[in-house]
């Protein structure tokens, strides 16, 4: 399978590309768990579809110590008994803010209440980017049809 576009060797995707890059980083630096980031990123990517980034964030968790039970299982959080209560919190408010076309009225009170319940106001912020980022490079890849499969853990950062 070929992408159908190039955003390697496109000079306006890498001017963008690092501004993206360059808030990835910030992300990773914020107060919200590493652990957290993947799964969010991951189930993100999974409702979305996105098999770059299925690859990408499945790898560079394991790489980074999370079991592969927990990996599998992210497809189906909720009636897994291996999330924190933080991180269901977090894979609901990814859910709900990644489906906000599905739902009106966006993410709900009670999905926001029970997240705020865990996390403060900047690891909140860090989620609500993280999610949105998510989405939209889900939709570069999934539009682009990138091909899955050869991501190296580490190699974007």
């Amino acid at each position: 399978m070929d992408a159908r576009l190039n955003y390697f060797a496109s000079p306006t995707a890498g001017k963008i590309f690092k501004h993206i890059m360059s808030a990835g980083k910030v992300l990773k630096d914020s107060p919200l768990p590493a652990a957290t980031q993947e799964l969010v990123a991951l189930r993100v990517s999974q409702i979305n579809g996105c098999a770059v980034c299925i690859d990408m964030h499945t790898k560079e968790a394991a790489a980074a110590g999370e079991t592969s039970v927990r990996l599998h299982l992210v497809a189906a959080w909720r009636e897994a008994t291996v999330f924190t209560e933080a991180e269901r919190a977090a894979l609901e408010l990814a859910e709900d803010g990644t489906r906000v076309a599905d739902a009106a009225g966006g993410v709900s009170d009670e999905v926001w209440a029970y997240a705020a319940k865990h996390y403060d106001e900047e690891q909140l912020t860090a989620l609500v980017v993280l999610v949105s980022i998510m989405n939209m490079t889900n939709r570069l890849n999934v539009i682009a049809q990138q091909p899955a499969g050869d991501y190296e853990p580490g190699q974007f950062h």
